[in-house]
């Protein structure tokens, strides 16, 4: 801010009277808070289908008293990750038993296979992790770079500022104060940019581990299915 121009006396005008090294930060700042807010609302729905749609499989499922029964009610609901499992497990099941014998039905599997299933099923389980973790590493690093960010606006804000000062010879506090000002509105928003993004990963990293946990509880219900038909 140079001497002589008029004092900001709200946030905006602080905004549009910071130099250039400044807005470019701001604008970086509010580039990382559009990509947070975006990934915030994606993963809020997707985690809010993905429970709404998987809870009303797995009690489904629960009732079903055949692997067949499970596979025709896996097929009709919503995808989701839980159906995703069990219809990766359930086509194992059928390339494995077709290949051995000629009835799937009453083909008992022996330890090698069960543990061949729970490869499988240890292996999408991973699979579907991955897939509902896609971003939150983003995010994270939203949370952790952006505060950095902004104190880096904010000194490189009051060195210039300083050095603005010194050019004009002022060194008054009215002189130096609008331009810090300026500067520290780096550092203001950078952790209104880091702040959600934080809040956001944590609460979606509990409901990921929740959820994965739930997947490998359904996997041990799959083959707990299939020791009640006398499969294993």
């Amino acid at each position: 801010m140079q001497v002589g121009q008029p004092v900001p006396t709200t946030p905006l005008e602080l905004i549009t009277a910071s130099d250039t090294v400044t807005k470019v930060v701001l604008a970086f700042l509010a580039l990382l808070s559009a990509i947070s807010w975006t990934i915030i609302f994606a993963k809020w729905l997707e985690y809010r289908n993905v429970r709404s749609a998987g809870t009303k499989f797995v009690q489904d499922f629960e009732r079903a008293h055949t692997l067949e029964e499970a596979a025709r009610i896996a097929a009709r609901g919503k995808s989701n990750p839980f159906t995703r499992v069990f219809m990766r497990a359930n086509t194992f099941l059928t390339d494995m038993t077709t290949s051995s014998a000629p009835t799937l039905e009453r083909t008992r599997l022996t330890a090698g296979q069960v543990e061949a299933l729970r490869q499988v099923l240890d292996s999408q389980t991973d699979a579907e992790r991955d897939a509902l973790g896609k971003y939150l590493t983003a995010l994270a690093t939203i949370g952790s770079v952006s505060p950095l960010v902004g104190l880096l606006g904010t000194v490189l804000g009051v060195i210039s500022a300083f050095l603005g000062i010194t050019r004009e010879g002022a060194g008054n506090i009215g002189a130096v104060a609008p331009g810090v000002a300026q500067a520290l509105t780096a550092t203001a928003l950078a952790l209104a940019v880091a702040i959600p993004a934080v809040f956001g990963y944590n609460i979606f990293a509990n409901k990921l581990n929740g959820i994965d946990g739930e997947l490998e509880g359904f996997g041990s219900e799959l083959i707990a299915l299939l020791a009640r038909e006398g499969r294993i």
